[in-house]
């Protein structure tokens, strides 16, 4: 008889065991997937952010450059853009994430457009909202950097634990899909903005 329950015990740990390392490996996967999509959150916060200043520091610039109508209007357009690829941004479609950052790219192109072209104004320079309006973008503008770091080291660390082996296999039997890094996407946005007097 203490035979009989020992081979069920050995059986029972048998089919116990494997169940519990899909079950480990599943809530670890759902573990990192939250974790990116929280960091994303983030960023989106700050992108929101930095959508809510542009308006007040193009039309602070707008008062002592008005014949520089055309660099305003490009921030103005790519600040729009950005705010609407956002807003339909998807974490698992990777299209919609190359266009966000192909839009983000814009819009900073042109804001280094904009401040390069500000340093020709020493009114707007010295004028305080401006002043104010450029330190608050540029604190945004760190935190935008801080959070996408953070992003893209909790889509590595997901991405890797469902790309290696034997976590990969419970990855494609419940479709955990490859997140998308948040990266430059034109290398040219890369380069920094010339300033000629």
């Amino acid at each position: 008889m203490s035979g009989v329950v020992i081979t069920l015990l050995i059986v029972a740990a048998l089919i116990a065991l494997p169940l519990f390392w899909v079950m480990g490996a599943y809530n670890g996967l759902v573990k990192l997937r939250n974790r990116y999509k929280n960091a994303f959150a983030q960023i989106d916060v700050q992108l929101k952010r930095r959508y809510d200043l542009i308006p007040n520091l193009v039309e602070t610039a707008k008062k002592y450059m008005s014949h520089e109508r055309e660099t305003l209007e490009a921030v103005i357009a790519a600040r729009n853009s950005a705010s609407s690829a956002r807003k339909g941004v998807s974490l698992d479609d990777a299209s919609n994430m190359k266009n966000l950052m192909a839009s983000e790219g814009a819009l900073g192109a042109s804001l280094g457009n904009l401040f390069a072209l500000s340093e020709s104004y020493p009114d707007l320079k010295a004028n305080q909202n401006m002043m104010q309006l450029t330190e608050e973008l540029t604190s945004t503008e760190n935190k935008v950097g801080f959070s996408r770091q953070a992003y893209n080291d909790a889509v590595t660390v997901y991405n890797t634990k469902r790309e290696t082996f034997p976590t990969n296999m419970i990855a494609g039997m419940f479709n955990f899909g490859e997140a998308i890094l948040f990266e430059v996407s034109d290398p040219s946005e890369r380069d920094a903005v010339k300033v000629e007097f």
